[in-house]
């Protein structure tokens, strides 16, 4: 029998909406038999999980971190990473700094067009936890800006628009170091969201594996199968790891559910086995 592992999705302690006891409820109710938080710039939910039941799932730690690359916003995932160690908490203290600048200078951005004092409202969103671009789409959805949140990465949040702002966050060299000194496995996330042709795709995986990185996130939620057999293809030429995960953030978005997408292919060496 497959075993559904899900080693990509987040919390409120990042922008998810359930708290880490309810996500990992959620991925048992689910049948999710390995999963990972993998919070933005944070591994806070680790911290608070009171509720974790081992001999229903497994729980391996896990982050998001942001970077750039040719002026193009990436992430990178750190899976089955030792949350003590040094080098990874200096990391995540920088990068918390660049997202608090970053959160800064987006609502600046969007003042300039109209939306008055986004950031107070945009911290009561979040929480008072770490603030990304959801929750600053999700205030533009409550104040009648967009209809929803898609929309606002459409006209003011995505790739090229006003609140696209990258310039703070370390380099992917930085973030593959953190990594892999915290014994982790370095994963380019959700290759297919850089919308880049095929040719910089593969310089951009050149690089990341000539850095250190490892894996690649072969299945990210639903997609089509012509879009997996193609990231299967450059695992087996470049030697990388596989890996899968929903990029689940809140019940109700069918296609990023807790793992609702389809096995890993055989012809790929799963992340996991490495561990």
């Amino acid at each position: 029998m497959n075993m559904r592992v899900d080693l990509h999705s987040h919390s409120n302690c990042s922008d998810g909406k359930l708290t880490p006891d309810e996500l990992i409820q959620r991925a048992v109710s689910l049948s999710i038999d390995i999963l990972s938080i993998t919070d933005h710039d944070t591994t806070e939910a680790y911290k608070i999980v009171t509720q974790l039941d081992t001999s229903k799932l497994t729980l391996v730690p896990g982050i998001e971190f942001s970077t750039r690359w040719n002026k193009i916003g990436i992430h990178i995932l750190g899976l089955n990473i030792k949350l003590n160690n040094g080098s990874l908490r200096e990391g995540i203290t920088f990068q918390q700094l660049a997202r608090l600048k970053r959160a800064e200078h987006i609502a600046e951005k969007l003042s300039k067009l109209g939306i008055e004092d986004p950031l107070p409202s945009v911290q009561k969103l979040a929480g008072n936890k770490l603030v990304g671009r959801l929750h600053f789409a999700r205030h533009l959805v409550n104040v009648g800006f967009v209809r929803n949140t898609n929309q606002a990465f459409k006209k003011y949040l995505g790739a090229g628009k006003p609140g696209d702002i990258k310039q703070y966050w370390a380099s992917m060299s930085q973030i593959i170091d953190w990594i892999r000194d915290a014994d982790g496995t370095a994963v380019l996330a959700h290759p297919n969201k850089y919308k880049l042709t095929n040719t910089k795709l593969i310089k951009l995986i050149d690089e990341f594996l000539q850095l250190g990185g490892q894996g690649l996130e072969v299945i990210s939620g639903k997609q089509t199968p012509d879009l997996t057999g193609k990231l299967v293809k450059i695992c087996q030429q470049k030697n990388l790891l596989a890996s899968c995960g929903s990029d689940f953030h809140e019940p109700g978005h069918t296609w990023a559910e807790l793992g609702q997408f389809q096995p890993l292919p055989k012809a790929c060496t799963p992340i996991w086995d490495s561990w």
